[in-house]
C-alpha cells in the first residue's frame, strides 16, 4: 500500500509541475507526502489498544485518504493522455489536461472532506419490500426498521446521533432490530447514550443481538472476571434501552393470532472472528414450517452455515462490514474495497428464496467519518406473495 501511494505521488506530481513550477508549491506537496508516510509507519509500531493510538491511527486513515483517493481518480486522466502521447514520440504534457485532472482530483478532495466532517451522520432510510409465498396473511406489510454497528465510543456529537434515532422512529415501523457491536470495546463507551437510545419506539418490541466487538476481545483486560463483568454489563444495557438481547436462541412474534419466528445468534465470523453464534441452539423447538427471521452481525454466518442448514431461514439480517465507510453507490455503481473481502458487504441478497440484508452501518469505528458509503436505517417491509394464476 505505501508502495503505491508513492508511486502515485510520483504520477500525479507531473500534473502538479506541469501547471505550476512554483517551487514552493512543490514542496508543499513532498512535505505533506512524507509527513503521511512517517504517521503511517509510526501508526503501525503504536500499541493499537491505546485510546491515543487510536486517535492517532484515525488522522492518519483520514490523511491518506486526503491526500491519495483524489489523485487515484485523476490517475485514468493523466493515463489516457499518456496512451495519445506514446504514439507521438511523449511530446510534453498538455496544460488543460494537467488542469483537467486536478480539477477532478480537487472535487474528489471536497467530497472526502464531506464525508470526514459531516459524513458521520448523513443518515440515508434504505427500504426494500420482499416478498414471500408462504408468510402468514397477517404479517402481509409487516415492517422492520434495522440498525447495526452504532459503535458508541465513537461518537462525540449528541445532535448528530439524535438526528439518527429520530430518523428511525420516523419510520414508525412494526419492529425495530439492532444486529450487534453496540460499542468499539468497553460497556462503558454506551453509558452516556443510555437516555438517547431508550428513545426508540416499536409497537411490537425492540430486539438485538451481538456483534464482534461487543465481546471486548480486542484490548487487554486486568483479569478474566474484568472481561466477564464488562459483557455482563453490555447485557444490562440492552435492557436498559429496551432492547430484548437474544442469545443463541427464539421468540415468536404474534398478530392476529398467527406469528412468525424470531431468532437471535450471538457473533460467527470467518477469518479468525470468534464463532460463539450457535444456531443449531437457536432452532431447537421451532417447527419446520415456521417462517423464520435471523439476526446474526456478520454476513458470512449465511453463507458459512444458515444457507445449508437443514431449517429454512427466510431472512437473514446482518452489519458488520460497514461497507468499510468509503466507496461509491452513485447511479446503479456499487463499489467499495470490502467487496474483496466479503461476497455480501451492503443491500440485499438472494440464494434460492432466502434473501440476506447487510445494513451498512449507524455509526464509524477507525475512520472518523464515511465516504460515499453513508450510515444507514434500513426499513424491510414483508409482503405475502400472490400465488401464480
Amino acid at each position: 500500500m505505501l508502495l503505491l501511494f508513492i508511486a502515485g505521488d510520483i504520477y500525479f506530481f507531473q500534473a502538479v509541475s506541469t501547471v505550476t513550477g512554483n517551487p514552493l508549491i512543490h514542496a508543499a506537496y513532498w512535505t505533506v507526502d512524507v509527513i503521511l508516510l512517517l504517521g503511517v509507519i509510526f501508526s503501525i509500531l503504536m500499541a493499537r489498544t491505546a485510546a491515543s493510538a487510536q486517535r492517532f491511527l484515525a488522522i492518519t486513515m483520514g490523511g491518506m485518504l486526503l491526500a491519495f483517493v483524489p489523485k487515484l481518480l485523476a490517475a485514468p486522466v493523466l493515463l489516457a493522455e499518456d496512451l495519445f502521447r506514446l504514439f507521438r514520440g511523449f511530446p510534453s504534457r498538455n496544460i488543460y489536461i494537467s488542469e483537467v485532472a486536478l480539477l477532478l482530483s480537487g472535487l474528489a478532495f471536497l467530497i472526502i472532506v464531506f464525508g470526514l466532517t459531516r459524513g458521520r451522520h448523513f443518515y440515508q432510510v434504505r427500504k426494500e419490500t420482499i416478498s414471500f409465498p408462504d408468510l402468514p396473511e397477517a404479517f402481509d406489510g409487516f415492517t422492520i426498521t434495522q440498525i447495526s454497528d452504532v459503535h458508541s465510543g465513537s461518537f462525540t456529537d449528541p445532535e448528530g446521533v439524535q438526528k439518527g434515532l429520530d430518523l428511525v422512529n420516523a419510520q414508525n415501523s412494526d419492529v425495530i432490530f439492532f444486529t450487534g457491536d453496540l460499542v468499539n470495546n468497553q460497556a462503558s463507551e454506551m453509558e452516556k447514550w443510555v437516555p438517547a437510545f431508550s428513545g426508540l419506539k416499536a409497537p411490537m418490541g425492540k430486539y438485538s443481538v451481538l456483534g464482534n466487538h461487543d465481546y471486548g476481545d480486542y484490548i487487554q483486560w486486568e483479569n478474566p472476571d474484568a472481561k466477564r463483568e464488562n459483557l455482563a454489563r453490555l447485557k444490562r444495557i440492552h435492557a436498559e434501552i429496551g432492547f430484548r438481547l437474544m442469545l443463541n436462541e427464539a421468540v415468536t412474534l404474534q398478530k392476529d393470532g398467527q406469528q412468525i419466528t424470531l431468532l437471535g445468534v450471538e457473533n460467527w465470523g470467518k477469518g479468525g472472528f470468534h464463532q460463539y453464534g450457535d444456531l443449531k441452539r437457536a432452532v431447537a423447538g421451532v417447527p419446520d414450517q415456521a417462517f423464520k427471521i435471523l439476526m446474526s452481525h456478520d454476513p458470512s454466518h449465511w453463507e458459512g452455515v444458515v444457507l445449508d442448514h437443514h431449517q429454512h431461514v427466510h431472512l437473514t439480517l446482518s452489519g458488520h462490514t460497514h461497507g468499510m465507510q468509503f466507496g461509491i453507490e452513485l447511479f446503479g455503481l456499487k463499489w467499495s474495497p470490502i467487496q474483496y473481502v466479503y461476497k455480501q458487504w451492503a443491500g440485499l441478497y438472494n440464494r434460492d428464496g432466502k434473501y440476506l440484508y447487510v445494513n451498512r452501518g449507524f455509526g464509524f469505528l477507525g475512520l472518523k467519518g464515511r465516504i460515499g458509503i453513508w450510515p444507514e436505517v434500513a426499513v424491510i417491509t414483508l409482503k405475502r406473495a400472490q400465488p401464480s394464476v
